[in-house]
Formats: structure tokens, sequence, C-alpha cells
């Protein structure tokens, strides 16, 4: 997802970001961090060492994005879990989903979807339940990388372009932008291989990411000390293919690629099952 290059002229500069992504984090609190999230509680294990599975949706969507992976996980049996991730930036979202993942019993599969990568990317290196990651034409940066940076490496982002600003409150609560695709762009820049119907209603429910997400500095990386498994979307036009395999290679990541737009979850459900399947099936080994 390639940085709008009109950020910085809406005055939101790399340390802005930071300050409104640090600001925000404080703003959680102990107490919200150390609550177990009911309905992760709710879901919790009844006994056994089988991980649960912990979906992580990405930008300009919602947790239902992953519908068509949670009904083939949960028809084979999985314990399945799909947070809200509240897209407010990096910092804010990892924090967020920490304190989810504590009210979760027992090992965890966790997987995350376009900017969702980089999310579970942080949280786990702070969740010890967690035992392995899977990535699906995701973002997965390393410690002290900006994401509107690091997906400007390589070309092929039709992102850029395809996004309106609208004027919104920053995590922090000051002036800030948020952004969404344009709805005439959203099939052929996120989800060009799913039917159009699908699209439009994708668009028409798309969830807006703060732009302070993509100057926020990532200050973990768990992939460096867990196991994870990449899904690459090689006709990928919102996160360059070429960085989905950069980064897979980085990683020493188990890799399986599949011609697909930025949405596999769509268009490959079943091999993105089949990866968080892997996934799952070496934890339990």
């Amino acid at each position: 997802m390639s940085h709008p290059q009109s950020l910085s002229a809406k005055g939101l500069s790399r340390r802005t970001a930071l300050t409104a992504g640090a600001a925000t984090v404080a703003s959680l609190g102990v107490a919200a961090a150390a609550a177990a999230p009911a309905a992760a509680r709710d879901h919790a294990p009844s006994g056994g060492s089988r991980p649960t599975i912990v979906l992580v949706h990405g930008a300009f969507a919602d947790a239902s994005s992953w519908s068509p992976v949670i009904e083939r996980l949960q028809d084979r049996g999985h314990r399945v879990l799909a947070p809200a991730n509240p897209l407010r930036g990096l910092h804010h979202d990892a924090a967020h989903l920490t304190a989810f993942l504590a009210g979760v019993e027992g090992p965890v599969v966790l997987a995350g979807h376009s900017y969702g990568g980089a999310v579970i990317t942080q949280a786990a290196a702070r969740t010890p339940g967690v035992r392995a990651l899977a990535y699906v034409a995701a973002f997965m940066p390393d410690a002290g990388e900006v994401l509107g940076e690091l997906s400007s490496r390589f070309p092929g982002s039709q992102l850029a372009a395809a996004l309106t600003q609208v004027p919104a409150p920053a995590p922090d609560g000051s002036p800030g932008l948020d952004l969404y695709i344009r709805t005439e762009s959203f099939h052929q820049v996120f989800a060009q291989d799913v039917r159009r119907d699908t699209a439009r209603v994708l668009a028409a429910v798309q969830r807006p990411l703060s732009a302070t997400a993509f100057g926020d500095q990532a200050t973990a990386a768990a992939w460096r000390t867990l196991p994870s498994w990449t899904l690459v979307a090689g006709e990928d036009h919102g996160i360059p293919p070429e960085l989905q395999r950069f980064q897979a290679r980085r990683a020493g990541s188990h890799t399986v690629e599949v011609p697909s737009s930025h949405l596999p979850l769509h268009s490959f459900p079943q091999a993105v099952t089949s990866l968080i399947r892997s996934a799952t099936d070496a934890v339990r080994r």
C-alpha cells in the first residue's frame, strides 16, 4: 500500500504520526490491557492444546472479510476468532490486539491480512501464547521500519491514486485524516478477481484507515522468533507482490503463491485456509 504523497502537504509528518501512535497506546491504560475481552473468554478452549486461530483483518475492510475462510476452518473443526481491528494506527491497533489475546487461553495461531500483517507482527512479540504466524497478502515489517517507506521499495501498487482523504480526528484527538478507497476504483485496486457485485458490497462497507498508520514505526518483529507461513498474492495491486516475496524470504517463511488480487480471502479461500491449517498442524506436533 503506497504512501500517498499528498499526506505530507496535509501536515501529517512522520513525527506527527509517531506522536499520535504513542499517545494512543498510552490512552488505552493498564486496566484495559489487563482485562480479558468477553468475546475471547466466551470462546476460550475448554481443554487440550489445539490452537485457537485468531484472524486479523486489514485496512478498508472489517472482520467479515474473512468469512469464506472462517466457514472453511470451522467446517474442519477449528476454533476461530476474528476480532475488530480499529485501523487507528499500528501502535494503537497492536495494543488493542494484545489486550484481546490476553483473554484467549492456550496456544494461538495468529493470521493477518494486508495491514493486519503489520499488526500481528507487533502484537505477537509481546504475547507468549502465540505459537505461529500466518500472513496473507500482508505487510511483515521489521523493527524500525515504517509502512509508507516499506511499501515504496517495490513498484506495482495502484493504491495511492485510488485513495480519498476525509478529515477526521487522529487517534490522539488532534485533526487528522481517514483514508478510503474510492468506490469506482475498489474492484480494480483491491479485488479485481472477485465478482463485481461482491466487490461493490465490500466497497460500500469498507472501514477507513487512519493516515497515521503509514508513518508509524514498527518496534518489534515477531517473525524473527516465531515460525511463519506466507501466502503471496501474485496479482496484487495493493501491496506489490515483489514486496510480499521479499518479506517472506527475509522471514524464512513457509511460502505459497497464488495468482490473486489483494483479496485472496475471497478469490482463493481454500488456499488461504490450507495455509492457516498448515501453521496450526505445525503447532500441534
